[in-house]
């Protein structure tokens, strides 16, 4: 039986899609919202979980500067800003903004967005890891900036070297007011359910606030789910447009005057290409915190896909290559229809 799939509007990635397949265990319906059933169920097999990072950027707006460009170039003052890096390419400093990068960027990788007041949703199954991780990256946060810390008062000493003119004393806090300004949280709460409202209210208006949270939380739902489905299709479309090429065999001569032969035509792609697509096979089957047969479906025709095949593989082996791009093509195409 045939079916098409068509993904109205801009689609997945902004663009229509029409594309066929034949694969009826991932047709590609639109997921159903949760019911109240479903809501409790859900809420057994996750938690909300927030990160929250601050620390020092090392920069600071010199208005005096600033207008004295103006001024030099006959422009109207605030329209030109000189912003200092009061400590310039700190070593210490950087380390420590590279890793809360990175933190912030593995957080929403192990989550799923919940609501717009920073919490994020996490499967219980995947909880023990993401506090492993995290944990581990919350420990190394602290390692860097006691690290920064110590070399503080010296780094302050050298700043004062390369900023010349626009070296200010007063531009450096002290060593106790900076160390503050550093700070790596990690919380955690159950997901309610929309019959957990303890508030001393009419029954009315309790049933009215039950409601209006559980239209809430099948719009979260179906955002969180949205994300997952997004981040597949990311994955898959990239691996299958870098597979999308001819490589053809010609010859050369060097410069020694021997005749040589060499592959042309192929793209490069990095090995991140395969590993980003079993990192989503894993993120299917532990997000799938409502049981969803297509996305187990999608999990399992993936790990198929995706058996045996590396990065050196893709790029040596022409056959192999086009086999897994058009399996990463057919599950592109049964992927749901999702207006994200």
């Amino acid at each position: 039986m045939n079916m098409m799939k068509e993904i109205d509007g801009d689609g997945i990635d902004g663009v229509s899609h029409t594309a066929n397949t034949t694969d009826n265990a991932t047709a590609n319906t639109t997921p159903s919202a949760p019911n109240a059933d479903d809501i409790v169920s859900i809420s057994s097999a996750a938690l909300l979980v927030s990160m929250s990072i601050s620390n020092w950027a090392g920069r600071k707006l010199d208005r005096k500067a600033s207008a004295e460009v103006s001024d030099a170039n006959a422009a109207e003052r605030g329209v030109a800003n000189v912003n200092k890096k009061l400590l310039g390419n700190n070593e210490y400093l950087k380390a420590i903004q590279t890793h809360v990068s990175a933190a912030r960027d593995m957080h929403t990788r192990m989550t799923m967005p919940w609501g717009k007041t920073g919490w994020q949703l996490c499967p219980t199954t995947q909880y023990f890891k993401y506090t492993e991780v995290m944990t581990g990256m919350q420990n190394k946060f602290y390692e860097l900036v006691q690290e920064f810390l110590d070399n503080y008062e010296q780094a302050v000493e050298d700043a004062h070297l390369f900023l010349g003119d626009l070296a200010n004393p007063d531009d450096y806090p002290s060593l106790e007011k900076l160390s503050r300004k550093f700070s790596f949280t990690l919380d955690e709460m159950p997901l309610p359910t929309s019959g957990d409202f303890r508030l001393d209210i009419a029954n009315e208006g309790l049933s009215q606030l039950a409601n209006k949270y559980e239209k809430f939380y099948t719009t979260q739902f179906e955002t969180a789910m949205g994300d997952i489905w997004k981040r597949t299709y990311d994955a898959l479309s990239n691996m299958s447009e870098r597979l999308d090429y001819e490589t053809d065999i010609v010859e050369y001569v060097d410069d020694a005057g021997r005749t040589k032969r060499r592959k042309v035509g192929a793209k490069t792609f990095r090995d991140t290409l395969v590993s980003n697509v079993t990192e989503m096979i894993g993120l299917l089957k532990v997000s799938n915190v409502a049981n969803s047969p297509h996305m187990t479906a999608m999990a399992e025709r993936l790990e198929d896909a995706m058996l045996g095949v590396t990065p050196a593989a893709l790029r040596d082996d022409e056959s192999l290559r086009k086999q897994t791009k058009a399996e990463v093509d057919a599950a592109i195409a049964a992927l749901p229809t999702l207006d994200i």
